[in-house]
């Protein structure tokens, strides 16, 4: 008897820690899953263009949100001589976790030779 109740005490002493080894085992499995930020930024720009049929140029915002990844790409969207005069536009656009596009907006559009204009400061 005593040598079956050590056998038992040994195993349910064993099992918090195969529990604690699947959990790491799925962290890390769910680790692998989630693509690295470079792999998000080459998706979010192949999907980008996919969808618009323009070729984003580069990105110019890009962080990661509680949904998944927010960028701010800027595309080409009307190439003109000289090239200063090439209409440019930002792109909003939300990946998910997997960086699958969600969704994307135009928030601007610009000439490529023109600055932001200043805002009001203290000047």
């Amino acid at each position: 008897m005593s040598n079956t109740r050590n056998t038992q005490e040994s195993q349910s002493s064993q099992k918090p820690q195969d529990s604690q080894s699947s959990s790491t085992s799925n962290d890390k499995q769910t680790a692998q899953k989630r693509p690295s930020p470079m792999d998000v930024l080459r998706q979010a720009r192949g999907q980008l263009a996919e969808l618009t049929g323009m070729e984003a140029e580069s990105v110019s915002s890009f962080e990661q949100t509680e949904e998944g990844w927010a960028l701010e790409v800027e595309v080409l969207e009307l190439e003109r001589v000289p090239d200063t005069m090439s209409l440019m536009a930002s792109y909003q656009v939300e990946l998910d976790a997997e960086g699958q596009l969600t969704g994307y907006r135009r928030v601007r559009r610009y000439e490529r030779g023109r600055s932001d204009a200043r805002r009001s400061g203290g000047r």
